[in-house]
């Protein structure tokens, strides 16, 4: 009796007429009007809208090739012209190719002023002031997100401030308070104004405050203290963002030239960014072969390091984008 019932029901649903939709009187158009006219009009957007897409990737591939071509054609004619002689890279029409690749332009650069000396000022200005940056950077951007203590929003605040002040500012205060205490032309005077960075706390601390919380809880409850949750949990999170601030310090202490300019006076002193300088001549000429020779030596250390750490800044740009 229950399937009987249930197929008569079945039935009579089946043949149940369906219901006309009642047209507008007030001279619009009528609801059936416009459902008829939806998928028409659906398809009409779906038709125009990979012309959009198409026009988007057009516009987006031309202004990368653009950029490629800025940025490219500098960094080729540099590679070019540390294989050039000196007459060939004044040559009218210029030569996209080198006639004659000579190394002799390395040899000479290297000879001409010391940079074996310069690598190792320019390493340890690097390292050593790099990966204090960076501990400070990862240590304070962990306390202003995870950890409470008096006047956390005002020293917050402080550090923005300091932020958006430009280094240059910070320069003569920091030489003359380096110059009181004997510092200048010293390794430490020469590190020192580098231990500490606003950007690299700013961006951790942002950085930290996006991990979900459940597992920093879950960390807790194991009875993890601060520093564990930070090595094992937090940082292997974080890598991506930590491999970016190191590319960016790197770069930036490695081409800095204004700070060790000022804090040097003498030649067994100087990295690289400004010992390259005495490859310039006034007096007999500038051999541009051996300047770019010369450039090529400042610009390897970092094209490598990109190179080490470009797949966790490609891995955080993929996880972030399926997170998204």
């Amino acid at each position: 009796m229950v399937d009987l019932a249930r197929s008569t029901t079945s039935r009579a649903v089946t043949a149940a007429p369906t219901e006309a939709v009642p047209s507008r009187t007030d001279g619009g158009p009528s609801q059936a009007t416009s459902r008829g006219a939806g998928p028409s009009g659906t398809r009409s957007i779906r038709s125009a809208s990979p012309i959009g897409k198409h026009l988007l990737h057009g516009l987006g591939y031309t202004a990368m090739a653009i950029a490629v071509v800025l940025v490219g054609i500098p960094i080729y004619w540099m590679l070019l012209a540390a294989f050039k002689t000196n007459q060939e890279i004044f040559t009218a029409p210029p030569t996209w190719i080198p006639l004659a690749p000579t190394l002799d332009n390395f040899a000479a650069a290297w000879n001409q002023a010391p940079f074996g000396n310069f690598y190792v000022n320019s390493l340890l200005y690097t390292l050593v002031s790099g990966s204090v940056k960076i501990l400070q950077a990862v240590f304070c951007g962990y306390a202003f997100a995870y950890l409470k203590f008096p006047h956390k929003n005002a020293v917050f605040l402080l550090l923005l401030m300091a932020l958006m002040i430009p280094d240059e500012f910070t320069v003569l205060p920091n030489f003359l308070t380096l110059a009181l205490v004997g510092w200048t032309n010293t390794y430490q005077g020469l590190l020192l104004p580098g231990f500490v960075s606003a950007f690299g706390t700013f961006l951790m601390r942002q950085h930290f405050l996006s991990l979900p919380r459940e597992v920093l809880d879950a960390a807790r409850v194991d009875g993890a203290n601060h520093l564990r949750t930070l090595w094992n949990v937090v940082l292997p999170m974080s890598r991506p963002v930590v491999a970016t601030l190191i590319l960016l310090t790197a770069v930036q202490r490695w081409n800095d030239y204004l700070w060790p300019l000022i804090i040097t006076n003498s030649t067994e002193m100087r990295p690289l960014s400004v010992g390259i300088a005495l490859l310039f001549q006034k007096e007999t000429g500038t051999e541009w072969g051996v300047v770019m020779a010369g450039t090529l030596y400042v610009v390897l250390p970092v094209l490598v390091l990109f190179l080490l750490v470009q797949r966790h800044i490609v891995e955080g740009i993929a996880a972030g984008a399926v997170k998204g």
